[in-house]
């Protein structure tokens, strides 16, 4: 057993971290050709499918000095197929239409230039967006930003 492999299950026992990343750490270290058919299998059925915000009101929210029980509930569920297409959609974008999005994130500290992206590159930020979980919880609602 490796040493980095020890210090995963070290983590693990001290609970720094779950089963589930303690997992997901030690099949990363394992070499490709080494992997099972199963931990191939999980690592498939793991591909990022969706991309889902919820925005929910906050149990018990004050509103007025009433309860606020019948907040509304929005659930968006976008495939990650449709992104993938969208992202492949820029190269069909006339030159001027680039240029102003490049401006517009460039304005906002963002360097990505649409005609630069290589569909590797697509499915690299996609594979990085499976670890995305973001949750906000305020004074009136609960909103979750999550990859499945």
């Amino acid at each position: 057993m490796s040493e980095q492999q020890m210090r995963i299950l070290e983590m693990l026992e001290s609970k720094k971290i779950s089963v589930e990343e303690a997992h997901r750490l030690l099949n990363v270290l394992e070499p490709e050709g080494g992997a099972t058919q199963d931990a191939r299998q999980a690592a498939a059925e793991k591909k990022a499918r969706y991309l889902r915000v919820t925005v929910a009101p906050r149990p018990g929210h004050q509103n007025g000095g009433e309860e606020d029980g019948g907040g509304e509930l929005v659930r968006v569920r976008v495939p990650m197929s449709l992104i993938r297409a969208g992202m492949k959609f820029t190269s069909l974008m006339p030159d001027a239409v680039r240029d102003k999005i490049a401006a517009a994130l460039g304005e906002r500290g963002i360097d990505l230039d649409a005609r630069n992206l290589k569909p590797e590159e697509i499915e690299e930020m996609i594979e990085a967006l499976s670890e995305l979980e973001v949750s906000v919880v305020n004074a009136k609602e609960v909103v979750k930003v999550c990859v499945e």
